[in-house]
Parts: C-alpha cells; structure tokens; sequence
C-alpha cells in the first residue's frame, strides 16, 4: 500500500507537533499507512536532547524543547521540513540506517541542483563546501518514526548565529539558494524530498493525499 505525503504549507512547529504525535500513535495501531509530511514553520528554534544545560539563545525567536535526537536547529520560512511518520519493520529497525537514508535524502536532492554534497563523520545531516545545508533528528515510538529533516533552502541564515545550531558555529550554516548562487524556489526543493523519499523510505511512494485522521 503506498504512503501517503501530505503538505501542511505554513503552520506553526507546536500545530504540527501534535499533528505527529497524533499520527505516531495511528500508525503505530495500524489505523493509516505510512506518511510523508512537508512543509515550512515560523521562525522557532528547538532543542533537541543532546542540547548542552545552558544553550543561550540570544534574539527574540520563540524555544521549544522537543524529544528528538540532536541538538537546537532553526526553523523558518524558506527552510523545508519533512517529517517520516513511518513504521520500521523487523527487517530495518536500524535507526542509525533510517539516518544515512535521510541523509542520502538530502544528497540527491543537492545533486538534483547541481551541487555535491556530502557527509561529515562525526556529524549527522549533509554538508556542502564546507558548511551544513540539511540538519536533522529523529525520535521513535512503538517503532513509528516521527520528527525527521530541515534542509535550507531560501532561508534568511542570520537565526542560526543566535546560538549554536546542532553545536556549531552558526555561520557553518548555508542553504541551496547561497551555494547555488540563485534563488531556489521552496516547492520545487520540496518534490525533489518528496521523490527521493518515496524511493528511499519505508512505505514508498508517497502519494498526495488527505491525512486519514479519525474524529
């Protein structure tokens, strides 16, 4: 059965919070198949588990602390966000493989606007001359996958300096449209995710569709 991919367009991080952990527990049930959910967040910095006690965080942007892995990230307009809600099967309950798959993820969809990107040992996300373009965190429950990618895309990067994004110096953050040297159109990043998703992610393709969500 395919999955299905859903985009929210706009809404804020604490909406689509409680959308996933809604879905989390549908598809841990067995209630709806696997989901790709997509879209972009006002601005919001969240922390994840790995945050250093005493992460500052200068500026006026608004904190959450989430249960993903990781360390603090940025959301804002012109970022992309995809969000797997899928379950991991015996056969693939590796969550260190989910995570290279995000990664290669964000990899051919680099290479997709002509740019090479790449790993960085000792780090997760994807890297491209020298600077992160795609971070990411996942968490798990029952086996269900929520959380998942942000890849930079048309971005204002200023946010990032405001504290350590995934523990780096935030002036180590880029986005497709800085390295590109072009504006890139935030849909057009976002059917790119979607397709390398679909041939990547338990539960493939992902086909858009209303989320089937219970009253």
């Amino acid at each position: 059965m395919p999955g299905i991919h859903h985009d929210w367009g706009v809404k804020p991080y604490a909406e689509i919070h409680a959308l996933q952990e809604r879905l989390v527990g549908l598809r841990a049930e067995g209630k709806v198949p696997n989901l790709l959910l997509t879209g972009e967040h006002p601005a919001v910095i969240t922390l994840g588990r790995k945050t250093p006690k005493g992460e500052e965080v200068a500026g006026s942007i608004p904190v959450v602390v989430v249960e993903r892995g990781g360390e603090a990230t940025y959301h804002g307009l012109g970022q992309v966000v995809a969000y797997p809600i899928v379950h991991l099967t015996e056969a693939r309950r590796n969550l260190h493989a989910f995570q290279r798959d995000l990664e290669e993820i964000g990899l051919r969809t680099l290479a997709d606007f002509g740019l090479t990107g790449e790993r960085v040992e000792a780090f997760t996300g994807v890297w491209c001359r020298g600077k992160k373009v795609m971070s990411l965190g996942i968490a798990v429950r029952r086996w269900v996958t929520w959380h998942g990618l942000a890849l930079n895309v048309s971005n204002d990067l200023a946010p990032f300096r405001a504290f350590h994004p995934c523990g780096l110096d935030g002036d180590l953050m880029t986005s497709l449209t800085e390295l590109s040297g072009r504006t890139i159109d935030v849909a057009e990043a976002c059917a790119r995710i979607v397709a390398h998703a679909s041939a990547l992610l338990p539960g493939g393709p992902f086909l858009p569709g209303a989320l089937p969500l219970e009253s």
